[in-house]
């Protein structure tokens, strides 16, 4: 049975590992975000491991562009089975008396809104064709507090609720949803924190390439710590 991921947040990292690995599975690949060249490297080294690669440039943060991603890559490699909300970004170094209100809002919009918007924009023909699996790239800074990074951490454990939420809403459409939650990966995020990385974008990558193709369909609604 043939197999279509998108991804989010592809230019490097967890996003990047991840679209490697499907493309080495063979899976048809949408990948979205801002124009880049870690964007647009990664897509050539997709399409170079022969498998059919759309790339939609997308703000995940504006409905509008979101919508029309949507349209987009369906048009274009049809309704996928596998949705993988990886794009996030990381704002440290502020505590919560400090963070101003725009920079509270700019993590949350694309940490929060965004995956909620793509989920949102896909979800009608997923439901269609009657199958499909959602992974959500929360972190264990969604189950602990971290000091100067209030907004991050808001974000990853909203992200556990919307996944939590939506695992109910999706019992008994063959649809699925599954989180995932690193700790201390070794990505240019993880620079700007105190922690040494404890593994890498491959291992965890590895793991989710599991739940989005090979595990069996009890695992919904799952919540998976990978502290390496």
């Amino acid at each position: 049975m043939s197999q279509h991921a998108v991804i989010t947040g592809v230019s490097r990292g967890i996003g990047r590992a991840v679209a490697l690995q499907l493309a080495a599975r063979g899976v048809t690949l949408s990948l979205l975000g801002r124009p880049s060249e870690g964007h647009e490297a990664t897509v050539a080294a997709c399409r170079a491991r022969g498998v059919r690669v759309g790339s939609h440039a997308c703000d995940l943060a504006d409905p509008a562009s979101v919508s029309a991603a949507a349209r987009g890559l369906l048009a274009a490699e049809g309704t996928p089975t596998v949705v993988v909300n990886n794009a996030a970004i990381l704002e440290r170094g502020r505590r919560v008396q400090d963070i101003e209100p725009d920079e509270w809002d700019r993590v949350l919009a694309v940490n929060l809104r965004g995956p909620f918007l793509l989920t949102r924009a896909l979800l009608p023909a997923m439901l269609g064709a009657g199958r499909g699996r959602f992974l959500h790239v929360s972190s264990i800074s969604g189950t602990i507090g971290c000091p100067e990074m209030a907004h991050y951490g808001a974000s990853k454990w909203g992200l556990l609720g919307f996944h939590a939420a939506l695992s109910e809403e999706l019992k008994g459409t063959g649809l699925l949803s599954v989180a995932i939650l690193p700790g201390s990966v070794d990505t240019e995020m993880l620079e700007k924190t105190p922690f040494p990385p404890d593994m890498t974008p491959e291992e965890v990558a590895g793991l989710m390439v599991f739940y989005a193709l090979d595990a069996p369909s009890a695992v919904a609604g799952a919540r998976v710590e990978v502290y390496g």
